[in-house]
């Protein structure tokens, strides 16, 4: 039979012994909190731990046509300056003082008016020695004639040796030399008077006086004058321009020559309402530049341009040909390449290098690369990438009613 008596608790081994209830409510929280701290981990793997799938990105939307076809003319287009047909740099003949300016800094002038005057009177004082001069080699003429006749007469009685006879013929002739010397000097210093009055050589704009009255002014060949003014003629005058050696080629393969017609822009006009001729070009080309000079001659009646203004000029490269042409804005450029954007049939941007020509009717001309049926980008450009895809909505390249003019 079993002893029922019971054992102290004291009395049972440490591992037995049960726990003290202090306890227990302490392992029942820890239970508690991990529990929570699944839920969160496991809510947050479900809720934001994994990534939503990324919404597939919007093609951009661009504008296509196709390019314009039309007949025009084709021009070379040049930069160019107007200059005076013919330019003067007024300097005196004769040095002196100046006395009177008769003229306006800027106004027009005819040619043969008076413009300076500089004091005459050592002039006339000059030439009234020269007139004097002529009347003493008359007088020697006169002695030398009658000596000449009177020993003719005596030569006959032999009463004058022949070689006294040589003697007075070669005094005539010296005096007569000696009197048309004097009446030169004459001349001379009449023209001097003459030049004291300072006259336009040619007509056209004057500038400035660059000497006031009451100045000496100093006569001299060339630069070593004193400088009075300058004239420029404004009617006509000459457009010069640089072409560059293919130009100068396609010139010659056309038989463009002088007389050619020209239309001519200033930098604050759109239409070329000016006309000219061509009628010079230089007679090689520049080394250093590879370009040729050559001008054409503008009419100014009413002397509203003048030199030294730039201006934009066309000249007709050939006859009317078939034209491809889009907007000047659908052209981008890649270094020293134009490029025009084009899309396929699947939506894919490609870049086309083109050949550019001028603009005609507000269109640029395309001379190469590019094909009748291709469907140009003309609007949304910075949109359409090379080698994308893009959604396209056609458009259409409105034709100018200056391309039919042009043309």
């Amino acid at each position: 039979m079993t002893d029922m008596t019971p054992i102290p608790i004291s009395d049972l081994p440490a591992d037995v012994a049960p726990r003290p209830a202090a306890r227990r409510p302490r392992a029942r929280m820890l239970g508690w909190a991990a529990t929570i701290l699944t839920v969160l981990v496991l809510g947050w793997w479900l809720l934001g731990g994994r990534e939503a799938p990324a919404a597939a990105p919007l093609e951009p939307v661009v504008t296509v046509a196709a390019p314009l076809q039309r007949q025009v003319t084709l021009w070379d287009d040049y930069i160019g300056r107007f200059e005076p047909s013919r330019s003067v740099e007024l300097r005196p003949r004769v040095s002196g003082q100046v006395t009177a300016v008769h003229f306006t800094d800027g106004q027009f002038v005819n040619a043969g008016q008076p413009l300076f005057t500089i004091d005459p009177r050592p002039y006339r004082a000059a030439l009234a020695e020269a007139e004097a001069g002529v009347a003493t080699a008359r007088s020697d003429l006169s002695l030398a004639e009658a000596d000449l006749a009177r020993a003719q007469r005596l030569v006959e009685e032999d009463a004058v040796s022949r070689s006294e006879i040589d003697s007075l013929r070669a005094r005539v002739t010296a005096t007569r030399a000696s009197v048309e010397a004097a009446r030169a000097r004459v001349r001379s210093r009449a023209l001097d008077i003459e030049f004291t009055v300072v006259r336009a050589p040619i007509a056209g704009r004057i500038s400035d006086r660059r000497i006031d009255a009451g100045n000496l002014v100093a006569a001299g060949d060339g630069p070593g004058a004193t400088l009075l003014t300058t004239i420029n003629a404004t009617d006509p005058l000459y457009f010069s321009f640089d072409g560059s050696e293919g130009s100068f080629l396609k010139g010659r393969r056309d038989g463009l020559a002088n007389g050619a017609s020209v239309e001519i822009r200033l930098q604050d006009e759109v239409e070329f309402s000016r006309r000219g001729t061509l009628d010079f070009t230089d007679n090689g080309l520049d080394p250093r530049s590879g370009t040729i000079r050559a001008r054409a001659v503008v009419r100014n009646p009413d002397n509203f341009l003048a030199p030294g203004m730039f201006g934009n000029m066309r000249m007709a490269s050939g006859g009317a040909v078939d034209a491809l042409l889009v907007p000047d804005t659908a052209v981008q450029t890649d270094q020293t390449r134009k490029l025009l954007l084009v899309v396929g049939p699947d939506g894919t941007v490609a870049a086309k290098p083109v050949e550019l020509g001028p603009i005609v009717g507000g269109l640029r001309v395309v001379r190469s690369g590019l094909a009748p049926g291709d469907r140009v980008v003309i609007d949304g450009t910075q949109m359409a990438i090379p080698g994308g895809k893009v959604t396209t909505r056609p458009g259409r390249i409105a034709a100018p009613s200056a391309v039919a003019a042009a043309s």
